[in-house]
């Protein structure tokens, strides 16, 4: 089995281990949210500090509850039951691998942990490419054939997972291709595992978001965490919504035996998150407004370079397309931005991509600024691009790209 560290967090590692060094490293490789934990979130926390027994598996009747909360006020009916919480949603994703059972279909390019979590869970990876400028989702014009090839052939394909908005793209799958996945679904008799982590953060909550558990309930899986809305990455806290009682207990037998439970300190806090309080839901609409300003000033200088990407719609990612660059692989590319130009990216093999593609990844989160003070700064600034640390990267991004050559990119790119 050729499981290596992820990719995400190798690169993060190096990047900090540069740095340590003296290195000036300008970090576009990592996901993390990049924002300070709100104060309530603290106090929560630490007063539930003495909450130290194991609880059930399922998570703390509170955190169901809330989290049901969460999904009926966004238009999805959910009893408390059928929410299983684990230790980040990352665990719950490989959770329902075994207990879902076959392989997965998986779009391409997609977040490095999915294809190497089903290796792990003894299922294969069934890879469809996602349809131009809607990354996170298989095309809905290659599904069936992919699906029915594969099954003629033996394998034992039983679901498909689709990410809204999309990591590494960036980009927001429409309400057309996700009702065409579901029917999709339900013809091949697939269940949909439906990543929202970064639902609350769709750059202009007035365009619209469609799940596919609205329009296909009965076979779609939600999962979803604070790691990003909220910036509680270390917390590890998820949720998942299940459609049957039958997928519920298996997940919960698999959950079990791996993580028993997760922490109750931060279930408890993460309970009072999931209600929604007009302090946290403020602080999202700012992490919101903040991620897609910094996000599409990235995609501004990429387009003056030449450089094609799919245009932000939710989170803190682009994913550009380098053709043209005189190298042979992503990452190829990925290092040679990194050791000549202190640029830290993830290369687009990482997600399944063609290593022949120059395709990387940007996480355009950790330019909020260094220190608590910056990054509050920025959250609070009417316009961010405005302050100067936050001014001054994107600066030195332009230079780079100048250097590397305007006219890198051929149309097309994702």
């Amino acid at each position: 089995m050729g499981i290596a560290l992820s990719a995400t967090l190798a690169a993060n590692e190096e990047i900090e281990h540069r740095r340590r060094a003296g290195e000036h490293v300008l970090h576009l490789a990592f996901g993390e949210a990049g924002l300070p934990v709100h104060p309530v979130l603290r106090e929560r926390l630490a007063d539930a500090a003495g909450h130290n027994g194991y609880g059930p598996v399922a998570g703390v009747p509170e955190l169901r509850e809330a989290a049901a909360g969460y999904w009926r006020r966004r238009g999805l009916p959910t009893d408390p039951e059928s929410v299983v919480c684990g230790p980040g949603s990352k665990s719950l994703l490989y959770g329902l691998l075994p207990a879902i059972g076959g392989d997965v279909v998986l779009p391409v390019p997609s977040w490095v942990s999915y294809a190497a979590q089903a290796e792990l869970a003894g299922a294969r990876p069934l890879p469809v490419p996602s349809p131009p400028g809607e990354g996170g989702v298989p095309d809905p014009a290659l599904l069936a054939d992919a699906v029915l090839d594969a099954r003629s052939r033996g394998r034992r394909v039983r679901a498909l997972l689709v990410t809204l908005p999309d990591n590494p793209t960036g980009t927001l799958a429409g309400a057309a291709t996700v009702r065409r996945i579901a029917e999709l679904a339900r013809e091949l008799d697939l269940l949909i595992i439906s990543d929202e982590i970064y639902r609350d953060l769709v750059h202009d909550p007035e365009a619209g978001f469609l799940s596919p558990a609205d329009v296909a309930p009965e076979r779609t899986i939600v999962t979803t965490g604070l790691s990003k809305s909220l910036a509680l990455g270390g917390w590890r806290i998820g949720v998942a919504r299940l459609p049957s009682e039958e997928l519920r207990d298996r997940l919960l037998a698999v959950a079990s035996e791996i993580w028993s439970s997760p922490a109750a300190p931060v279930q408890r806090a993460a309970a009072y998150a999931y209600t929604e309080p007009p302090e946290l839901t403020e602080r999202i609409e700012r992490s919101r407004r903040l991620h897609g300003a910094v996000a599409r000033a990235v995609h501004g200088l990429l387009a003056g370079a030449g450089v094609p990407a799919g245009a932000p719609r939710g989170g803190f990612y682009l994913y550009p397309d380098f053709t043209g660059l005189p190298f042979g692989t992503s990452a190829d590319l990925a290092a040679h931005l990194l050791g000549a130009h202190g640029v830290g990216v993830l290369p687009g093999h990482a997600f399944g991509d063609d290593p022949r593609a120059l395709r990387v990844r940007m996480a355009t989160s950790l330019l909020y600024g260094e220190t608590t003070e910056r990054r509050l700064a920025a959250l609070a600034a009417p316009d961010p691009l405005e302050l100067p640390w936050i001014s001054a990267s994107l600066d030195r991004l332009a230079g780079v790209l100048s250097r590397l050559g305007a006219g890198a990119g051929t149309p097309g790119g994702r």
